[in-house]
C-alpha cells in the first residue's frame, strides 16, 4: 500500500489532475469528505489528508511514502529525510515582503530602522532580513495577515502573493520577492528504497504529466 500526504486547498485541487493522468483517482470527493484517509481507484494507493505544515512531518517518519508540499513548507520546516525529485509546477506562488502603500520601506531600510514583521514563515524571515542587514522583531501570526499593518501590529508582513489582488484590495503592496514557490513531490527515503517497484512507476507517470 502506498500512502500519499496531501492537504486541502488549492494544492490538492491541482494535484488531482495530475494524479488522475497517473491513473489515480479519488473515489470520494476528498475536498468535502470529512474522511481523512481517502481509497483510490488503485487497490495499492490511498490518499491520507493532513495540514498543509504536516504534510513533510507524515512523509519524514514514514506515516505516508510520498507526499506533495510547498516549497515554502519544505523551506520553513525543514526536508531533512525527504527525497524531492519533482517540481509539479501547480499552486505556484511567490513569497513576499509587504507594506501599507504609505510606508516607505526602502527608506526605513537604508535608514537601519528596526521593523516589526508578522508572518507564519519565522525561519524563513529571519533568514532573508539577516540576509540584509535588517533588525526586525518577528510576530506569528495564523491568518488574516494583511490586518498587522492596517491595524499597526506590524510595519510589513512576509506572505504568499498569488495575484495580489488581496493585497490590493486593503491598501498593501509588495515591496519585495524572497522567493518564488511552487508544489513540489517528496518521498520518504526509506520508502523509496523498500517500494520503488511501486513508487517509480508513479513517479515516471507525474512526470510525464508535469512535462
Amino acid at each position: 500500500m502506498l500512502s500519499i500526504a496531501l492537504s486541502k486547498g488549492r494544492i490538492l485541487d491541482e494535484t488531482l489532475p495530475l494524479l488522475k493522468a497517473a491513473g489515480i483517482v479519488a473515489v470520494e470527493d476528498a475536498e468535502t469528505s470529512r474522511k481523512l484517509i481517502i481509497p483510490t481507484s488503485h487497490d495499492h494507493v490511498r490518499l491520507i489528508i493532513v495540514r498543509a505544515t504536516d504534510v513533510p512531518t507524515y512523509v519524514q517518519y514514514g506515516a505516508a511514502d510520498l507526499g506533495i508540499a510547498g516549497g515554502d513548507i519544505l523551506a520553513e520546516y525543514g526536508s531533512d529525510g525527504l527525497y524531492q525529485p519533482l517540481d509539479l509546477k501547480i499552486a505556484c506562488c511567490r513569497l513576499m515582503v509587504a507594506v501599507r502603500k504609505d510606508f516607505a520601506y526602502e527608506q526605513a531600510v537604508r535608514s537601519g530602522a528596526r521593523l516589526r514583521v508578522a508572518t507564519k514563515y519565522l525561519q524563513t524571515a529571519r533568514e532573508h532580513f539577516s540576509a540584509k542587514g535588517v533588525h526586525v522583531d518577528l510576530i506569528k501570526l495564523y491568518g488574516s495577515m494583511e490586518l498587522a499593518p492596517l491595524t499597526g501590529l506590524a510595519d510589513a508582513i512576509v506572505d504568499l502573493v498569488s495575484t495580489g489582488h488581496t493585497l490590493k484590495a486593503n491598501n498593501l503592496v509588495a515591496v519585495e520577492e524572497i522567493s518564488q514557490v511552487s508544489a513540489r513531490l517528496i518521498i520518504n527515503q526509506a520508502a523509496f528504497k523498500l517500494k520503488r517497484v511501486q513508487i517509480q512507476p508513479l513517479l515516471d507517470d507525474l512526470t510525464r504529466a508535469v512535462k
